[in-house]
């Protein structure tokens, strides 16, 4: 009896034993990917914006069906939708993943890069699904088939989307937000028009160095558009304590980031609403941009560099480079583009390589009561 169960039993391990994965069914090598792009059209990521996002989009033919706040002159559009054509012959877009959502500071999107003639060009991608990074790894290079979906401007930021209408009334100034904009790619969608070119490598990504001064100084919408959602590095620069405001910036407190929408952490409550937080870095010049956070990123409630349950006068103690991805947000066409629309998201604290002069890297202290 024993000898038959023990048989019984080696037959279901051998049973259940999984087959090995076929590396060659996840991942194109680049001749395959080739033959694919052969039989349609490979844009570069630039070419692809300009060839098919228009200044007010042609998904509606009524603009002031976009939100409200979309524009103010009828020339600018802060929220536009285009829907390219589904077509017989594939137009492919390909580009390396320059972001992950582990940290929980990217939400649905992500970001990739693509090198030309050794300039960076970028785009925002907005997927459906909370953990696309599992999928789409940092590093990984990946062929999109576009035709059939859209590009979008949410905020003035280009994205590959599909159309999404917004009806939520309880939002603050919800009069002003409903209406059409970009919206999210169901993920069975994504995955079905995007295939993975060799193996994730995040040696090849490329950082960009940029000054403060180069990015905040752009202010025609159009250029924006050109730089956001680029991987940069700012070097040499350190976290002030402060946050913007609507007329300048404000000293963090040292509240309850629970109940205190400005205390000295990455990102407090935002009391439900879910705006990013900025909190304010600063160069050798005086030039200043804002590191964006969400309040649900696992780091939110971490002091930001130089700050503890004292204040934030250590902060400038803390110098060094930040990497992170490059934004132009500006949701409301009443104001006019400023230099505080300006943004940098970081993936995770390992994006904050700031030291003190003994050459200490900053300590990572979280909130406790």
């Amino acid at each position: 009896m024993k000898k038959i169960i023990y048989i019984a039993f080696v037959a279901l391990c051998v049973a259940c034993t999984p087959n090995p994965v076929d590396e060659s069914k996840l991942f194109l090598t680049e001749d395959q990917a080739s033959e694919l792009i052969g039989q349609g059209t490979l844009l570069t990521l630039q070419e692809f914006k300009d060839t098919y996002m228009t200044e007010k989009g042609n998904f509606l033919s009524d603009t002031t069906l976009y939100r409200t706040r979309a524009t103010k002159n009828g020339v600018d559009y802060l929220f536009s939708i285009d829907t390219i054509p589904a077509s017989e012959s594939p137009v492919y877009i390909r580009g390396r993943v320059t972001t992950d959502d582990y940290a929980g500071n990217f939400y649905k999107a992500m970001c990739i890069q693509q090198i030309v003639d050794g300039e960076q060009q970028a785009l925002r991608l907005s997927v459906d699904a909370g953990s696309v990074g599992g999928l789409y790894q940092i590093g990984q290079e990946i062929l999109i088939r576009v035709d059939g979906l859209a590009i979008g401007r949410y905020a003035n930021q280009p994205q590959l989307c599909m159309p999404s209408y917004n009806n939520y009334i309880y939002a603050n100034n919800a009069e002003q937000k409903i209406g059409w904009a970009p919206g999210r790619i169901p993920m069975a969608i994504f995955n079905a028009r995007t295939q993975c070119i060799g193996k994730p490598d995040v040696s090849k990504l490329v950082y960009e160095e940029m000054t403060i001064k180069e990015f905040t100084s752009v202010l025609n919408l159009q250029e924006t558009r050109k730089l956001d959602a680029k991987l940069v590095r700012i070097k040499d620069v350190h976290y002030t304590g402060y946050y913007f405001t609507t007329s300048g910036t404000a000293k963090c407190t040292t509240g309850n980031p629970e109940d205190d929408t400005n205390a000295n952490v990455f990102a407090p409550t935002t009391e439900n609403i879910g705006y990013p937080q900025s909190r304010v870095i600063e160069d050798a010049d005086g030039n200043k941009t804002a590191i964006s956070s969400s309040e649900y990123a696992k780091f939110a409630h971490f002091y930001i560099p130089g700050a503890d349950k004292n204040g934030v006068t250590n902060c400038a103690n803390y110098v060094g480079d930040v990497v992170g991805i490059l934004g132009f947000y500006s949701d409301n066409a009443r104001y006019d583009p400023a230099y505080d629309d300006w943004s940098i998201t970081i993936r995770s604290l390992d994006d904050l390589q700031l030291y003190d002069d003994e050459g200490n890297l900053w300590p990572r202290i979280e909130y406790t009561k």
